[in-house]
C-alpha cells in the first residue's frame, strides 16, 4: 500500500486539494498528523477529504502529550478516521534523555502509553528521526534502549533519518524486522544540493539505495510504505515523481 505523510503538504493549502492531487497521482492511503485533527472541525474536514477521494488513513501520528493525557480523544479520532495504527512521532530536544537508562525508561513510558491503544485493537509504536542512532555519552544507542524498554512497541522506520543518524538501515531492518510495521520512504539529495529543501530529494532522485531497501522491506512484509518529504518546494512534483519511482523498484 502506497501512502503519503500529509505533513509533507502542510505548506500547500487547502488540504482538500492535496487529497485530490494524491488520489490522481495513484495513492490509495495517507498518514495523518496533528494539525489534521487539532479540533472537531479539522477532523470533519479530514473525513470529508478522505470520503471525496476514496483515500484511507490507516496510520496516524499523535503527540506524546495526547497519547498520555488525552487517551479518549485519541481513540475517538483514530476510530473516526478508521486508523489501524498509531505512532508517536517525536521528542523535543529539551525532553530527550542523555544516557542509556533515560532512553530505556522512555521506552517503558511509551510501552505504558501504548497499552490502552493495543487493548483497543490498534497497533502502537515509535517513529524515529536521527537522534535515536547517535550514541549517548555512556555509549548507549537510544533506539536500542527504547526497544529494550518497550518490548511490544512497533516501529515506523524512517529510513532516511536512520541514514542521517549514521546507521545502516539494512542492518536495522534485519535486526528489528519483527517490529517494523510501516516505513517512511524519502530520499537524501547529494551533498550541497537542494538546500532550499533542507537537503531532501524526491524518492528515487537522491542518494538512498531505495531499490535494495524496498526489497528488504517487502521481504519482511511491511504493511505501509509512506512517502514523505520534510520540506518540498513543490509537493505535487514530489508526490508524483516519488510514487512513480517506488512502483519501479
Amino acid at each position: 500500500m502506497f501512502s503519503y505523510q500529509l505533513y509533507s503538504s502542510r505548506n500547500f493549502p487547502p488540504m482538500s486539494a492535496t487529497f485530490e492531487m494524491l488520489a490522481k497521482a495513484g495513492y490509495t492511503a495517507v498518514e495523518g498528523y496533528g494539525a489534521l485533527y487539532a479540533d472537531d472541525a479539522a477532523v470533519e474536514a479530514t473525513k470529508a477529504g478522505l470520503a471525496a477521494t476514496g483515500l484511507t488513513m490507516p496510520t496516524g501520528h499523535f503527540s506524546l502529550h495526547m497519547l498520555e493525557n488525552e487517551v479518549p480523544k485519541v481513540l475517538e479520532i483514530a476510530r473516526s478516521l478508521k486508523m489501524q495504527r498509531i505512532y508517536c512521532p517525536y521528542l523535543m530536544p529539551d525532553d530527550r534523555p542523555t544516557d542509556g537508562k533515560g532512553w530505556h525508561d522512555f521506552g517503558a513510558r511509551l510501552e505504558k502509553a501504548g497499552h490502552t491503544f493495543r487493548a483497543e485493537g490498534f497497533g502502537f509504536g515509535w517513529h524515529n528521526h536521527d537522534f535515536e542512532f547517535r550514541p549517548t555519552a555512556d555509549g548507549a544507542v537510544p533506539q536500542e534502549e527504547i526497544f529494550d524498554g518497550g518490548p511490544h512497541l512497533e516501529w515506523e522506520m524512517d529510513v532516511a533519518w536512520v541514514i542521517r543518524g549514521g546507521a545502516d538501515p539494512l542492518a536495522w531492518i534485519e535486526r528489528y524486522k519483527e517490529r517494523i510495521t510501516s516505513a517512511h520512504v524519502k530520499d537524501i539529495a547529494p551533498q550541497g544540493e537542494n538546500a532550499d529543501e533542507d537537503g531532501w530529494a524526491d524518492v528515487g532522485h537522491g542518494t538512498v539505495d531505495w531499490p535494495g531497501i524496498m526489497a528488504a522491506l517487502r521481504a519482511i512484509g511491511v504493511k505501509h510504505i509512506i512517502m514523505e518529504h520534510d520540506n518540498p518546494s513543490d509537493h505535487s512534483r514530489f508526490a508524483t515523481r516519488s510514487i512513480a519511482a517506488v512502483k519501479g523498484f
